[in-house]
């Protein structure tokens, strides 16, 4: 059973390890991502089902080549070619995580993909953000009724939209958005995660982080910010030379931030006024109203022999101004608390 529901529910976040193509091109590596990953604390494991036919076409024209940034210079067929996961090895990755006790996703490219991993057993379905415009594939992802995480980097408000309005025409309303930036690695900048609360207002359905900056502090502003996912890339080692591999977290760093990620979910809490179980010792400990001189019966209270102090035995500090002028309705030591049994009624002076 797909637990992505039951984090959110429980007003937990869910995490996801994005393998991509760090198990590069070794199946022992992919099934050693999923054993650490789950010992990390992962709650899922995302691979992606695409080969370099049912992504691209084999064309060295100028389009299909990549300019600029970790890829450059890259031919798009080679490029998912290295960094594809195979799909005889896909049943055996799923396996593993049910071994392990972590969720299996995965990022279908095609109707073929989801055909695929339908006969594997696939629970949910990724949108990876470069087709969230393939209003077709999420429509075919979509009516097989499971949950849809739809990733929005680029994505205008209409094109994501578009993506929701396309889950709910094909009767599917389990929808999660992911908030991302497409930059490998995203800088800071352009992050722009105050978008999350207003991706929530905008679209109606819970939304998390699809994070691809360095370290942790993107992942913990997003749950600041009310992120309920969060996927992350990771490696064994940015030793071990993939297309992935230069903006992917290595097991400890992961380890490190979802242990940041849950700390950040319980300093976020929930809307609480008033004393925390913890803060109820020292309420005793404010101010309250205290004679501070010997004050004799009869005597008038003023600003010299009564005061607002700590602790809170006495009356509260606002009933001040209407006590003083009042007479003591008998000795008042220093260091006594005011009740209003020790003031004297106005037809006793």
């Amino acid at each position: 059973m797909f637990r992505i529901y039951d984090r959110i529910h429980s007003g937990e976040v869910y995490v996801i390890a994005e393998m991509s193509a760090n198990h590069a091109g070794k199946l022992e590596n992919a099934l050693e991502i999923v054993r650490q990953a789950a010992e990390a604390g992962a709650d899922c494991v995302k691979i992606q089902t695409y080969t370099a036919d049912t992504i691209t076409i084999d064309c060295d024209s100028a389009p299909f080549r990549i300019q600029g940034g970790l890829w450059d210079g890259y031919k798009l067929y080679d490029l998912y070619t290295d960094a594809g996961t195979p799909w005889e090895w896909q049943a055996r990755i799923k396996q593993e995580c049910e071994k392990c006790g972590v969720d299996f996703l995965s990022t279908p490219f095609d109707r073929t993909a989801v055909d695929f991993l339908e006969g594997i057993g696939c629970e949910a379905y990724k949108i990876a953000s470069f087709e969230l415009v393939d209003i077709p594939l999420i429509e075919y992802a979509a009516r097989q009724g499971k949950p849809m995480i739809i990733s929005c980097g680029m994505g205008s408000v209409g094109e994501i939209q578009e993506a929701v309005d396309a889950c709910r025409r094909a009767g599917n309303e389990q929808i999660i958005l992911l908030k991302c930036c497409s930059e490998y690695p995203a800088n800071w900048n352009d992050m722009h995660l105050a978008n999350i609360p207003d991706m929530k207002r905008r679209f109606g359905v819970p939304v998390g982080l699809s994070d691809h900056s360095m370290g942790s502090l993107g992942a913990v502003t997003g749950v600041s910010l009310g992120a309920c996912v969060v996927e992350k890339h990771i490696c064994l080692s940015r030793s071990i030379r993939n297309p992935d591999s230069e903006f992917s977290m290595e097991i400890p760093e992961f380890a490190r931030m979802v242990q940041d990620v849950r700390n950040a979910v319980a300093i976020r809490g929930e809307i609480q006024y008033g004393p925390t179980p913890g803060e109820d010792g020292n309420v005793k400990l404010r101010r309250s109203l205290f004679a501070v001189k010997d004050i004799k019966a009869g005597e008038e209270l003023t600003t010299e022999n009564i005061c607002s102090i700590r602790p809170a035995a006495g009356l509260p500090p606002r009933d001040y101004d209407t006590v003083l002028g009042k007479r003591a309705a008998c000795d008042i030591p220093r260091g006594t608390p005011l009740a209003f049994g020790l003031i004297a009624e106005e037809n006793e002076r």
